[in-house]
């Protein structure tokens, strides 16, 4: 299987990708909220990538850019981002947040609401193929 860095444009598309083919077998998120992410010391591009979150659909939904109205942006730095979302290390997201690594600009109790969801069995294989895909 293909490895690609990172946030790079190939693990972007495939991660996109991943995420399409399960859309369908996840259960609704009970957390309705649209999050803005500013992800910095990126090692390639621009060195600084914008994305979002969004769960009011009921379903995950990430892409690039921001949203006009999100309830809250979070500001990270690239290794925090990967600790987190790839290596799924929620110590890693505590520890850079009380070290200030971690900026959060908006309603922090939807970020809050959003950890103390649990993943399903889609969830978690969609987690395990990122992580296959991630250098």
């Amino acid at each position: 299987m293909a490895k690609y860095p990172f946030l790079s444009d190939e693990w972007i598309a495939e991660a996109k990708k991943i995420r399409e083919e399960q859309a369908g077998n996840a259960p609704s998120i009970p957390h309705l909220v649209r999050m803005n992410q500013v992800v910095t010391e990126v090692p390639f591009g621009e060195g600084v990538l914008h994305a979002h979150m969004d769960t009011t659909s009921g379903q995950l939904e990430m892409d690039l850019g921001h949203l006009e109205t999100p309830d809250l942006t979070v500001t990270l730095d690239y290794v925090t981002a990967k600790a987190i979302l790839v290596d799924g290390n929620p110590q890693a997201g505590m520890q850079a947040f009380m070290a200030g690594k971690i900026k959060v600009e908006g309603d922090m109790a939807k970020l809050m609401a959003l950890q103390t969801t649990v993943p399903d069995a889609t969830a978690q294989e969609v987690a395990q193929r990122i992580r296959d895909i991630t250098e």
